[in-house]
């Protein structure tokens, strides 16, 4: 690769994140938008966005890989497999949250499955695990249940309606309410 080559591929780099995220604002205020308008909202010519994705589903489907990108890299710079459980399941909440809600559009679009699904809730299941061994969870508790509770939590977190805006306030919430629920200490069945 030459020097002239490194310039011309940070450029596209650049545009091309450009484009998605204009396509995320763009697609979660109007799903029902054109590409045309992608366009305009990223500052690029149409003929930009048209090179690089053929079909308005080419885009969604590249919008979807790059936020599932976002999505894997934010637990991948949490460590959980090696940061003590507490510390793992706190950084990749609030890791997952930023996520979650700059590429809202992206990581709900109905009907697209991430497929580095399956490897980030084995990773989570992991996790969990580990905070039973560390006494985060009690013995009975099964990791994958745990799992579910979570996402669940992520899921009401990152709900339209919640207009909080502060992830490392809201990762605080979701893994207090996971490790110590929601009742009084005296509520017992």
């Amino acid at each position: 690769m030459t020097n002239q080559d490194r310039p011309h591929r940070a450029d596209s780099a650049r545009t091309m994140r450009t484009i998605l995220e204009a396509a995320e604002q763009v697609y979660g205020a109007n799903p029902a938008a054109t590409i045309e308008q992608v366009a305009d909202a990223a500052g690029v010519a149409r003929s930009t966005v048209h090179r690089r994705f053929a079909t308005r589903e080419a885009l969604l489907d590249a919008l979807s890989t790059w936020a599932n990108e976002q999505f894997n890299a934010a637990v991948d710079a949490a460590r959980p497999e090696t940061t003590p459980p507490l510390i793992g399941l706190y950084q990749v909440t609030a890791n997952v949250l930023r996520v979650k809600r700059s590429w809202a559009f992206a990581m709900n679009r109905a009907g697209h499955t991430h497929p580095g699904m399956p490897s980030l809730l084995s990773r989570c299941d992991e996790l969990f695990g580990r905070a039973r061994e560390a006494g985060l969870l009690r013995e009975d508790v099964d990791p994958r249940w745990a799992t579910r509770v979570y996402r669940a939590l992520i899921e009401e977190v990152c709900h339209p309606d919640n207009d909080a805006e502060d992830p490392d306030a809201l990762a605080t919430a979701v893994v207090d309410t996971l490790l110590r629920g929601v009742g009084s200490p005296s509520a017992r069945l």
